[in-house]
């Protein structure tokens, strides 16, 4: 049995879980959120308990099991507590700003990069060189991070770029000198 699948998930007090069928909705104070299970897992709603069921031991149901598992979870703390990213900037010049409801990057390159935050997302940029993602889908949270942090990846050589707070950059040893 999976060990992830298997565990029970805890609906905390002002979600609201429906199951239409193979639609599952997610309602908190956050965001609503939806997902169509797959047919072979059975979702059971017992009170305050989410479970997760499959049909048989085969390889790709054992895979699924604990998969749709996740997911509903992850839904399921997004609308109550949420999800967040941290990014850092480091360079000289390098600088975020908030314009509106969108972000606008100094990289170093000859024009600023503007991006428009996607709906259900929210970016803060508490200080010039933090920017923070947040948002009730996991997913699009990564994303939107990851998207923001190809902008200007991190250096190898100085560690300039845009890299997560919990990354550590691993700086490389530049050219030495000739030989004689």
């Amino acid at each position: 049995m999976s060990r992830i699948g298997r565990m029970p998930i805890a609906i905390p007090a002002g979600v609201e879980v429906k199951l239409d069928g193979n639609h599952l909705t997610v309602k908190g104070g956050k965001s609503t959120l939806e997902m169509d299970v797959h047919p072979d897992m059975t979702v059971k709603i017992d009170g305050a308990v989410i479970t997760v069921e499959r049909q048989n031991d085969e390889k790709q149901q054992k895979a699924l099991h604990g998969l749709t598992r996740s997911l509903i979870n992850n839904m399921v703390i997004g609308v109550s507590e949420g999800f967040s990213k941290d990014l850092e900037i480091n360079g000289v010049g390098y600088k975020a700003t908030k314009q509106g409801n969108k972000i606008v990057l100094n990289l170093g390159y000859s024009h600023p990069i503007e991006m428009v935050e996607p709906e259900g997302i929210t970016i803060e940029v508490p200080d010039a060189q933090k920017i923070t993602v947040k948002g009730a889908d996991k997913q699009l949270v990564g994303e939107t991070a990851a998207k923001i942090r190809s902008f200007r990846l991190p250096d190898a050589y100085k560690g300039k770029g845009i890299k997560y707070a919990t990354e550590h950059l691993r700086i490389k040893e530049g050219k030495t000198g000739a030989k004689k």
